[in-house]
């Protein structure tokens, strides 16, 4: 029993690893979309 736990202990270390690897590397692209938001003149400070 105590092998299991430890192969299942180092899969889940594994697991995490190649998932942060995989985020730490990933190439998000940024959005292309416009963003255009009209604030009236009221909300702004003096």
């Amino acid at each position: 029993m105590a092998r299991m736990s430890i192969a299942l202990l180092v899969f889940l270390v594994l697991l995490l690893g190649g998932g942060a690897a995989f985020l730490a590397n990933w190439d998000i692209p940024a959005p292309r979309a416009k963003v255009e938001k009209v604030i009236p003149a009221d909300r702004l400070g003096k």
